[in-house]
């Protein structure tokens, strides 16, 4: 070694000494990393604030379609920087780096498996001359903005790389190149989850926000413990385990495209770049993300932005007027259309109810209010191509399929709706209808939405607004409520509008001190969202519309999409001809009127809101809501 080399040497070490891995800068760092003076496994924690990446390294021939993967992809995959073939140095990312050298370790892949691990890439030199380095984006340079948020690093308090795994999230295929996603797991409290979101939502290069948050299961993970790179992190108690994409996904591509020969960084020992990692700045309500618990059980959270959360509370607010002082003012529940929507909106299955017989001495017996609404909700989620279907009593089947088929005839529905019937014939019916053979592991639905249904009472009974027992024309869709409180996975909501409607146990105690006859028609049956309306269609008119809103949520999708592929906005055309208005609720009721069903709010033909007709007011909601969504 030549004596000015030692003498650099020399320095290096007694700065590490003295300063420590954290402040020292980081071309010190690869300094000390080129000469192999370190015996770490991995730099999380190393060159606090500053950009670190991961490391490619693919024959030229295969390097246009990798970036197409990385753009397709960029959740996983932000590319910071992609090299001419044969360059070695990226100079808009280091000043006097070299790629051969400058990871603490690699990885050699032929044909798609890995042969080896090197401390340098020197002695490939020659075949390096034929290849393109791409440097891609890592969730280490977030840290330091997890600090000024006082967030605990787990994997650097236990001192130990970042658990990785592979996941049942399929990434945007591109050529040879697709893979399942890869994530990393950092166990934040949960009184930090939101702050955890916040501070990396605008690190675009650093992965941003993350893509979940909550049970591992959900993404195909079976055991935290198992990492399939990098080394497991212990959850301190308290402790929600949340899900950043990974730039090792870039490695899994590589594994599955089969190049003759790559190399990769090894998983954690990074490229540590020049750039600081200044903390972005968020310019408006539309870039906020907000955290909001939809499940227990499964534990799940999801993401929306704070002005999408302000609209869709707006909405709440909105169809939470008390036509005629009934007394609903005192069931309404904040945020619960906000949640319900949330959960809807990560469902693949949704099952709907409605049908409250209010008028059990005529044929039919059904109501008006509860159809349009669950259609509207139907067309909704038709359209953001979730499998729907309905569920309702056995004697109104053939009155559901002609409105079913006439709602498809007037452009309502895209196309016809399934349509089930529920009976009781043994103790384990429910959970047969729910799931395939009965396995709650295999539930059909992941979410049951009931709207304007009947619902039973502590007694065992269903009973109208006046007290009469309906018991006779209702079928116990209720067990299917009770039986998804079982089912881990199956969320349930109620819309209502005066207690005694299927969900509203959640707020029957609210219902029995302060809705006439509470006492009695009380529904008994809770869900786990509870949406409280002056009419139940407002509920119903209302879900589809915050289901617009939340899927045209930049923040929202990223989060759905696990930010793989593209963003789903190109479809909000079809998304916008799905949503209620006035002209198709007049088609709908005059469908309804042709068919015997009446209205189930005959006071209200007298009733003034604001100074207007009742009727007037209900076209007014329509547009109020659509408002909203507009603006």
């Amino acid at each position: 070694m030549a004596s000015s080399e030692l003498r650099e040497n020399l320095e290096v070490e007694e700065m590490f000494l003295t300063r420590g891995l954290k402040s020292l800068l980081p071309n010190v760092l690869r300094r000390i990393i080129r000469y192999n003076r370190l015996s770490i496994s991995n730099t999380s924690g190393m060159a606090e604030g500053y950009k670190q990446a991961n490391v490619v390294i693919l024959p030229k021939s295969l390097a246009d379609d990798f970036e197409k993967f990385c753009h397709a992809n960029d959740g996983p995959l932000p590319l910071l920087y992609r090299s001419k073939p044969g360059d070695w140095k990226c100079p808009s990312l280091s000043s006097d780096s070299d790629i051969r050298t400058d990871c603490l370790q690699y990885r050699i892949y032929e044909h798609g498996a890995c042969t080896g691990s090197l401390k340098s890439l020197k002695e490939y030199s020659q075949q390096l001359k034929d290849m393109v380095t791409f440097y891609i984006g890592c969730s280490f340079s977030f840290e330091k903005a997890f600090q000024n948020a006082g967030i605990p690093i787990r994997n650097v308090e236990q001192k130990c790389n970042v658990s990785m795994y592979k996941t049942d999230v399929p990434c945007c295929t591109i050529s040879t190149f697709c893979c399942n996603l890869v994530v990393t797991m950092r166990p934040i409290p949960e009184s930090k989850v939101g702050a955890a979101v916040l501070s990396t939502s605008e690190l675009k290069e650093a992965h941003g926000a993350p893509v979940h948050i909550g049970d591992p299961g959900l993404l195909g993970i079976q055991d935290l413990s198992k990492p399939n790179y990098g080394d497991p992190v212990r959850l301190h108690p308290g402790d929600i385990p949340v899900f950043w994409a990974c730039g090792v996904t870039g490695v899994e591509a590589v594994v599955n495209s089969r190049p003759p020969l790559a190399f990769t960084h090894s998983p954690g020992c990074m490229f540590i770049t020049d750039l600081k990692n200044d903390n972005a700045t968020v310019t408006s309500s539309r870039e906020v993300p907000q955290v909001h618990c939809i499940s227990q059980s499964p534990l799940h959270y999801s993401i929306v932005s704070a002005e999408a959360a302000q609209k869709i509370k707006t909405l709440e607010t909105l169809i939470g007027i008390d036509p005629g002082d009934r007394g609903i003012i005192h069931l309404l529940r904040q945020d619960e259309l906000l949640k319900a929507c949330l959960s809807m909106s990560h469902a693949q299955s949704v099952l709907i109810t409605t049908g409250f017989p209010t008028h059990f001495t005529h044929e039919p017996p059904e109501e008006n209010d509860g159809p349009p609404g669950a259609l509207a909700i139907a067309a909704m989620l038709q359209a953001l191509e979730k499998e729907v279907a309905i569920v309702t009593d056995q004697r109104a089947m053939n009155l559901n399929k002609k409105i079913i088929e006439e709602a498809v005839q007037i452009g309502i529905l895209k196309k016809p709706i399934p349509l089930l019937s529920y009976q009781r014939e043994s103790a384990d019916s429910a959970l047969t209808f729910l799931c395939e053979n009965g396995n709650p592991g295999k539930p059909r639905f992941d979410h049951l939405v009931a709207i304007e249904r009947a619902g039973m009472a502590a007694d065992g009974n269903y009973y109208n607004a006046r007290k009469v027992n309906i018991k006779h024309l209702v079928d116990p869709i209720d067990e299917l409520f009770l039986a998804a409180q079982t089912i881990p996975g199956v969320t349930t909501t109620g819309v209502g509008d005066g207690g005694n409607e299927l969900g509203m146990g959640k707020v029957k105690d609210a219902v029995k001190k302060h809705i006439k006859n509470g006492d009695v028609i009380a529904c008994d049956v809770e869900a786990d969202f509870t949406i409280v309306a002056g009419v139940s269609n407002w509920g119903g008119y209302a879900i589809a519309c915050a289901l617009y809103i939340l899927n045209t949520c930049e923040i929202h999708d990223r989060y759905l999409r696990k930010a793989v592929g593209f963003p789903q906005l190109s479809k909000r055309t079809i998304w916008l001809s799905a949503l209620p208005s006035v002209a198709k609720e007049d088609k709908l009721l005059k469908t309804l009127v042709r068919h015997g069903v009446r209205s189930g709010k005959t006071a209200s033909l007298e009733m003034e809101v604001d100074g207007l007709p009742f009727y007037t007011t209900h076209s007014l909601m329509i547009e109020k809501l659509l408002q909203e969504v507009q603006q």
